[in-house]
């Protein structure tokens, strides 16, 4: 399996070999259970789609439950799909973290950022600022400028950085070593820090994935 669904759990420290203190992330992942297996023949590609974290049935709504159902499994919150699997995988078969994962291999981790609502250039695009705090100054330090271009072209040109929604999107950190893997407490211990807040769900992926 090329990769499993996992959480954050919080940010740590761990010393090298060489005694160097490396900031590091500790990850809850697996065990993940097949709730689907995709073929070309019937869905036009292939594919193994993996559910983590137990749910309610009150919280499933009936078409998800069915789902649920049909592979034999119990409901879960969170699911994913995932290519380029090398071995044969049924409905309802568990996959855990030694399955995919060892020490010293480098994996790419998929997450959600912080949500920062809305903010403005300076903290959102690093600007500087306008001219100096003194001599003057009113209410433009922390302004944008301008952002038109006079008569002509009479408009503001797509991407220009403004304000606006900050976080909340869709990151990939990639080539993070594996520093530890605590398989009887199912837990990843990468190099280097991962998007989202504590308790957010991440997507663990090999990088030839």
């Amino acid at each position: 399996m090329p990769g499993l669904i996992g959480k954050k759990v919080g940010m740590t420290s761990m010393y090298n070999e060489a005694g160097k203190n490396l900031p590091c992330t500790v990850l809850e992942v697996g065990p993940c259970v097949v709730t689907q297996v995709k073929t070309e023949d019937k869905d036009g590609y292939a594919s193994v789609q993996l559910g983590f974290g137990d749910r309610k049935e009150s919280r499933t709504s009936q078409a998800m439950g069915g789902h649920f159902k049909k592979a034999g499994v119990n409901a879960k919150q969170h699911l994913a799909e995932f290519s380029g699997y090398k071995q044969d995988y049924n409905p309802g078969d568990e996959v855990k973290i030694e399955d995919v994962f060892a020490e010293g291999e480098f994996v790419s981790i998929i997450g959600t950022s912080k949500g920062r609502g809305f903010q403005g250039v300076v903290r959102r695009h690093g600007f500087a600022g306008v001219g100096q705090a003194t001599h003057g100054q009113h209410n433009r330090l922390r302004a944008p400028g301008a952002i038109g271009a006079a008569s002509t072209p009479a408009r503001v040109y797509k991407g220009m950085k403004m304000a606006g929604q900050m976080g909340n999107a869709r990151v990939t950190m990639e080539n993070l070593e594996i520093l530890k893997v605590m398989s009887e407490e199912g837990l990843l211990v990468v190099k280097g820090a991962v998007p989202g807040h504590k308790g957010a769900t991440v997507i663990v992926r090999k990088p030839e994935a």
